[in-house]
């Protein structure tokens, strides 16, 4: 079935875009598409079709109703998305004790996790957990914090160092479909300047509220990971391939504003 999607979905689109490179940071722009946001009836045609639009990960929110109000999915659900895409399994998990959780998620096929500072006691013990459950199942060594829309840009500076990214919230954890807020643009450049001076290979991702109106700017704060889900999936008018192609020619037009 999972294959039958991936043969259908080539015949019709391009498998990859031409490249964003942030101009605020020399990189290239990154797109994680989040499932939040999608028609769960067709999860693995979705996310078969952002892969062949070009994606460079797919973000999976995982939520429990404690950390945020709101219940969404869990490791079946990741292991299930394993079978039908290539790409790396970004887990955000926004949950109470994610230590508990991390060898779950890494049976499944996750790639990467995203732990949030608020409310997490030992945030640099669930990071080298993190590290230390990847490096014996052979998976890549990638770790991140997520840090709320009201969380200061220094409390990173202690666990900077320790991290392969940083997400910026740009809405209130727990739900999609949520309006940008323009207060988090200074502290997105607050980070970029952090990540400068204590690890400038770590990314600067973000997440809420990203369509083709918010994404220019978060890239011009300095974000080189953008994570989309309404804007992608929840696209009345479009398909996936579309959006994502409308999403990328929005920050590349705005980098370039002669062309």
């Amino acid at each position: 079935m999972e294959n039958t999607i991936v043969k259908q979905l080539a015949s019709t689109y391009v498998s990859r875009e031409g490249t964003i490179v942030s101009r605020a940071t020399n990189r290239i722009v990154k797109l994680a598409p989040s499932i939040l946001a999608a028609d769960f009836a067709r999860l693995g045609e979705q996310v078969a079709e952002a892969e062949l639009a070009g994606a460079d990960r797919i973000h999976v929110d995982i939520m429990d109703g404690h950390f945020v109000p709101n219940i969404t999915m869990g490791a079946p659900i990741v292991q299930s998305l394993r079978r039908v895409t290539r790409l790396p399994l970004e887990i955000h998990m926004m949950i109470s004790d994610p230590d508990f959780f991390l060898s779950e998620f890494v049976e499944a096929g996750s790639d990467s996790f995203l732990v949030h500072w608020e409310g997490n006691n030992h945030l640099h013990r669930t990071v080298q957990r993190i590290k230390a459950v990847q490096r014996i199942k052979a998976l890549g060594k990638r770790a991140g914090v997520a840090i709320n829309p009201a969380t200061p840009a220094t409390v990173l500076e202690e666990i900077l160092p320790d991290v392969d990214q940083v997400l910026v919230m740009t809405v209130n954890p727990g739900f999609g479909h949520q309006p940008f807020i323009h207060t988090t643009l200074p502290k997105i450049r607050r980070v970029g300047h952090l990540i400068e001076q204590l690890k400038p290979e770590c990314e600067l991702e973000v997440d809420g509220g990203i369509d083709e109106t918010t994404a220019p700017l978060t890239v011009a704060a300095g974000a080189n990971v953008l994570v989309a889900g309404s804007s992608i999936f929840g696209a009345e008018s479009c398909e996936v391939c579309t959006a994502m192609h409308r999403l990328r020619n929005a920050v590349i037009a705005a980098r370039n504003p002669e062309q």
